[in-house]
């Protein structure tokens, strides 16, 4: 005992009090287990299961006592090895695209190798399995599906999704991802082709945060499309009617959310992922206070461009409530941003947050979002109705406002030109330049741009990656504000701490805990978030934080609290290593 709290066994109930079966967990790594399926699986069927099938890694002790003889080539390799061939064969496609079917087929035969891929080359993969290029995989989803990766709730389910949910093989999930592929990146409507979005978020929670691939369930909720061109492709996997709004989709997601409860109980995590605005804010403020729901485009965006704002401060100075703040682009991203950072700012300095959002302005596709406007705007945009005159373009909001801090959000490309950005550099000689919408097809404007038009001096982040840029002789490493900083190691938090809601003072949590993560060399470099070679560690810390708090506010229900958040949330982490079988 330790200050009242208790050291856990985390081999017994690990990860939120869900048994490791499969011994999944960093604490289990060096026990034998059995590869169960059914029955235990062996000979062809072992070779055919990807959560247990190592290829040529099994010994020739396992090729024996498991019926592999003759099945397999007489070479015995490592996991190493095997790693090294895949990486070097994915290297030689040219197109994106033929890299993310690559991984898509090594999850569908080799689950554990598909995620020691991606946790030892996160920085090269991570556009590969996620933004930019599952952008264009969702597009072409249809072309390119070969065997579902998840659930497809569509409307014709209606009166029987808790059937339908019983039909998934595992029944230990923590974590579900759900869509209805109304607006995917800055790509529209994609309908139900929009499940590469879950699968690919699934993946970064089990690569980047440590959560089990067997509590993950990638979720799809088919409500039509109004997307013309996948309604005519005879490829096209989805419903082919006009997307169903009103009544009967509330009704839907009413009961796909009851249902989810009534299966998976009060503590599985369900993240709201790609919905159009209207949706996004309604569906969060529903559900919030009866489920764990998590929006990432509303609050993971949000924690990410705040842990961004406050490692800048470093090199900045002050605090948040000295600097202005303009937005280009009021949607979920640019509401759910400029809500957090005047939520901190208000926790830092206790001035009430109608207060504290004065500080920060918002410009929508109409102009600058002002009283006069109020009547006709959305209820998402109408806290930052500020008194002003209107302003229809953003050069004039940026010359009125004079703010330090610019941040995109519009899912329209180019948007930041050179006079925008220069007049930045007029008000603040160190502009803050967040050119956030994806894929890099859409981000307002590019690093390069950045760094040239203020001569060296930006301090950029977008939400694609670009590649280091060299000015007058400087190397500049653009920071990435990536929501893979954040959504795994938060969803990891409230998983082994067995939390049963999410609350905002998490989402602060999660920001302090990454920024915390920045160091002096990073900040040599212009860098304002830590490189994602790091982000197992960073998650891991991100994780403790949000137990953490989620214990603070009485929200945790996995009883007693680990002495070490840290050290208990690296023993629960997902590790891809092969194990021994007897």
């Amino acid at each position: 005992m330790k200050n009242g709290e208790s050291v856990v066994d985390p081999t017994s109930t690990v990860g939120g009090g869900v048994v490791d079966v499969y011994g999944e967990d960093r604490a289990t790594e060096d026990h034998l287990v059995t590869p169960w399926t059914v029955s235990v699986a062996s000979g062809y069927t072992l070779l055919r299961d990807p959560h247990h099938n190592k290829g040529l890694a099994f010994t020739e002790r396992e090729r024996d006592s498991h019926y592999l003889r003759g099945l397999l080539p007489p070479a015995v390799s490592t996991q190493e090895l095997q790693e090294k061939k895949l990486m070097q064969s994915i290297r030689d496609y040219e197109l994106a695209l033929h890299k993310y079917v690559a991984m898509m087929d090594l999850q569908e035969r080799n689950e554990r190798l598909f995620y020691k891929l991606l946790i030892d080359n996160v920085e090269e993969l991570l556009p590969v399995v996620y933004t930019p290029t599952v952008g264009e995989a969702c597009q072409k989803y249809g072309s390119i599906f070969k065997r579902p990766q998840g659930l497809y709730i569509s409307l014709k389910e209606k009166g029987k999704i808790l059937e339908v949910l019983k039909n998934w093989p595992q029944r230990s999930i923590q974590v579900i991802v759900v869509t209805d592929g109304e607006r995917i990146l800055g790509l529209g409507d994609l309908g139900c082709q929009g499940m590469g979005i879950p699968v690919g978020k699934l993946a970064l929670y089990t690569a980047l945060g440590g959560v089990r691939p067997s509590a993950c369930l990638p979720i799809t909720m088919d409500v039509g499309t109004n997307n013309q061109k996948l309604l005519d492709d005879e490829f096209y996997i989805g419903l082919r009617q006009k997307r169903d709004t009103g009544k009967e989709y509330y009704d839907l997601l009413d009961e796909f959310m009851s249902a989810v409860k009534q299966n998976y109980g009060e503590k599985v995590l369900v993240q709201f992922e790609d919905f159009a605005n209207h949706n996004a804010f309604e569906l969060l403020a529903k559900y919030k206070t009866s489920h764990l729901v998590f929006n990432d485009d509303i609050q993971g965006t949000a924690s990410v461009v705040l842990a961004g704002l406050v490692a800048s401060l470093k090199l900045l100075g002050g605090s948040l409530t000295d600097h202005t703040f303009l937005f280009f682009g009021a949607g979920e991203a640019g509401t759910g941003i400029a809500e957090l950072i005047a939520l901190e700012m208000s926790t830092k300095t206790n001035i009430p947050v109608k207060e504290a959002r004065k500080k920060i302005w918002l410009v929508d596709s109409k102009g600058l979002i002002v009283c006069s406007r109020k009547e006709s705007l959305q209820h998402f945009k109408k806290p930052w109705a500020h008194e002003h005159e209107p302003l229809s373009t953003l050069l004039d909001a940026v010359k009125a406002i004079k703010p330090s801090v610019l941040i995109g959000t519009s899912g329209v490309g180019q948007t930041f030109t050179k006079d925008v950005v220069e007049a930045m550099e007029a008000i603040d000689k160190r502009p803050v330049i967040m050119a956030l919408s994806n894929p890099t097809s859409q981000a307002e404007c590019t690093a390069e741009q950045a760094y040239t038009w203020t001569e060296g001096r930006a301090i950029f982040s977008s939400g694609s990656p670009f590649d280091p840029f060299e000015y007058n002789g400087k190397s500049f490493i653009p920071g990435q504000a990536n929501n893979a900083y954040i959504f795994p190691g938060l969803g990891f938090g409230l998983v082994i701490s067995g939390a049963i809601r999410v609350h905002d003072e998490m989402l602060l949590a999660a920001s302090e805990a990454l920024a915390n993560q920045v160091t002096e060399e990073h900040y040599s470099k212009g860098m304002i978030y830590p490189p994602l070679t790091n982000i197992r560690k960073i998650s891991a810390h991100i994780a403790a934080n949000i137990a953490a708090k989620a214990y603070d506010l009485g929200l945790a229900t996995r009883l007693p609290r680990p002495a070490d958040l840290v050290k208990y949330a690296e023993s629960c982490m997902y590790t891809p290593n092969y194990r021994s079988y007897r």
